[in-house]
Parts: C-alpha cells; structure tokens; sequence
C-alpha cells in the first residue's frame, strides 16, 4: 500500500482511465443486441456474429498489443485501444449493413475490448508489485455497477445515437486519462521493484483451462439467472437488476478486501477456492426460494468474481514476469473464451435440460474449473519450484 501512496497521482489517472473504459463497455454491452435488432435491423443469425466479433477480434488484437507491450512498454497502446473503440460506437450510428457492421464489431470494437488488459499491464510496469491490481480491479467493479445505469437513463432520452456518441466520448476521457500516466521506462517491462528472469515462462495452459471454464460458468449463468427467476420463481424483472446491482457492490468491497491479505496467502489456492465460491453461489440460488436467499447466493457470486478476476491477473503477471502485457492478455482473452463459449452452450442446455439443470451445470463447470486451475501441474517460472506455490 505504500507504492500506491507514493504514486497517487499515477494510480489516480489509471483508476480514472479503467473506470471510464468500464462505464463505455457496461453502458453499451446490454444494448447492443436491442440495437442490432431494432434500428439495425439484423437477422438472429447476424446478430449473433455482430455480438461475437468484438470478443473474438479482441482476442487476437489483445494478443498482438500485449506481446508489443512486452517488447517495449509504452501507454501509446491503451490510448490507441481507447480511440479506436471511440471510433467503433461512432460509425455504428451511421452505418447499417449487417456485413460493415460486424467488420466494425470485428476490429474497431474489438480494439476497444483490448484497452482492458492494456491498462493492468501499464499498472503493473508503472506501480508494480502484486497489490494495485486487485484496487484497480475494484474500480472496474465500481463502473459496472454506474454503466449500466447510465445507459438506461440515457436510451429514453437521447435514443441509441445518443446512448453510442456518449460511449465514444467515455472513450476518449479514457484516453486522455491514459495520456496522464507517466511513461513507462524504456525497455523495462517488469515493475520497478521486480528483477527479470533470463526468459519469460512458458504459456501456463492448463492454467488458462481453469480461467475458461470459470468464465464460462460465470457467462453462462448470467445468461440463465434472469430467466429463472422470472419464470420459474415467478419474481418481476426488477428483481433481476436488484440481484446484478446487490453483485456489483460486493464485488468492490471483495476486491478491496483483497489488497490488504498478505502476500505470503498461496494465490493459486486463493483463486480455486474463489472458483468453489462460484460453484456454490449455483446451488444456494437452486436453493432459494425467497429474495433473501438469491441475495445471499449473489454474495458468493460477488466474491467468486472478485478473487479470480483481481487475484487471478496478479497471479498471471507474477508467473510471467516482465511480460506484463502477455500475461494480463492472457488472462483477459480466458475470460473472453468463456464468454464466446457461454452463449453457444447455455443456449443449447436450455433447450435441451431447461434452466434449473442449466444453472446446476454451470456449478459443475465452475468446480471443474476450480480443479483443473488448481491441481494442474505446469512449469514454473523458475523452472525449480511448482506452480502451485507461486504468489
């Protein structure tokens, strides 16, 4: 907590610039499927593509930034993102070919999507050591909590022109928050307190295995609950939006809680049980049958997320160190998987089981994630000591 008190002004600009870039994407991601289909004017099938392609596209154009990154550490990437998706939600108020669209989806979008894992790589080499990430993970928390919000005082208003032309801005204030960082030394891409190892460790991919399946519970799920509980326990929809909102909150207060545990806590055992959190959020909401009880289910929730996504990109970085922006995308493009996967699958389980045995698959998932993360072996970064040790 000292480094973070010594550079306040640093942390300042990358908490402004990572809550900004999560209010654009939490303003725009619940209606971009009522755009595509309403003023867009897209088929189920095209819809589907324009969705996927920002995911999709991010993962490869995230790849490409972080090993960049690597080689020489610059801010000029996160800005470059920040603007790129500026441009993105600007031409989707003009343009309505399904084709152009998802091209826009694909690349502008997707660069968008890439600012993410741009900024906690910036974090790393610019404050370094483990701790600003899980406050930083916390203001992310705080966006999403403000986005979505935002976006439905502002639809009514000024329509979905207005609700994308606000989203580039928020992009562009991103950006400028980025500008205020100060530049990363040249050649370094480790924090100012690590030494370098000689080479970079190799991809931990059973690792990445157990993040995937986690974000794909967690995606899945999220995609299931609302249907459940307005159908089968029969509560209005405002229900939902108190459940997500109720999440979003705790997840700050869990990402903070995260900042001051010591450092000598095994991280990876830490991220499997946030997994098992997950798995048991599942069965308390089959459980449930009041709102009291999916309340208490949302707290697991909250805490699942919060512990694997803040405790799981410091774990990245400290594996992978100096490759800051390989490992953060790493994660990142885990979590996108999940999320190209969740939509696909939770679909066809609905259809095939229902939503109760849906939602008690996505348990499952999430317990085997928590598995494969934590029992796996891969190399370490050293080559001389397990991975499971690692902090």
């Amino acid at each position: 907590m000292r480094l973070i008190a010594g550079n306040k002004g640093t942390f300042t600009a990358l908490a402004g610039a990572v809550v900004l870039l999560g209010i654009a994407d939490s303003m725009t991601g619940a209606y971009l499927v009522l755009f595509a289909a309403g003023p867009a004017g897209l088929s189920p099938v095209e819809i589907g593509l324009f969705t996927s392609a920002p995911a999709a596209g991010g993962i490869v154009i995230g790849t490409l930034a972080g090993r960049r990154f690597d080689r020489r550490p610059a801010k000029s990437y996160a800005i470059a993102t920040a603007v790129l998706g500026a441009l993105g939600f600007l031409l989707l108020t003009t343009t309505r070919s399904a084709p152009l669209l998802i091209l826009v989806g694909g690349t502008l979008l997707a660069a968008g999507q890439a600012m993410f894992p741009q900024l906690f790589a910036l974090s790393r080499v610019v404050l370094g050591g483990p701790r600003s990430t899980p406050l930083l993970r916390s203001t992310w928390s705080l966006a999403w909590a403000l986005g979505p919000l935002a976006g439905a005082a502002l639809l009514p208003r000024a329509g979905f022109t207005g609700l994308l032309v606000a989203a580039a801005l928020t992009l562009i204030l991103a950006a400028v928050a980025t500008a205020l960082v100060p530049a990363p030394a040249t050649g370094r891409a480790a924090g100012p307190d690590e030494a370098a190892p000689a080479t970079p460790p190799k991809t931990p991919i059973m690792a990445v295995a157990g993040v995937t399946l986690f974000f794909l519970a967690m995606f899945a799920g999220s995609l299931v609950l609302p249907l459940y509980v307005t159908t089968d326990l029969h509560r209005p929809g405002s229900a939902v939006g108190l459940l997500f909102s109720a999440c979003a909150a705790i997840e700050i207060v869990a990402a903070l809680g995260l900042a001051v545990l010591p450092e000598r806590v095994n991280q990876r055992l830490l991220i499997g049980g946030g997994m098992v959190a997950m798995a048991a959020y599942y069965a308390i909401t089959l459980l449930a049958r009041s709102m009291t009880g999916l309340l208490v289910g949302q707290v697991a929730r909250a805490v699942a997320i919060a512990v694997v996504s803040a405790a799981g990109i410091r774990w990245f970085q400290e594996l992978m160190r100096p490759a800051a922006g390989r490992a953060t995308t790493l994660f990142a493009n885990a979590t996108a998987a999940g999320s190209l996967l969740a939509g696909v699958l939770a679909g066809l389980a609905i259809e095939h089981w229902g939503r109760v045995v849906t939602l008690g698959l996505c348990g499952v998932v999430a317990l085997v994630g928590a598995a494969v993360f934590t029992f796996a072996r891969e190399p370490s970064r050293h080559g001389d000591r397990p991975l499971a040790r690692s902090h």
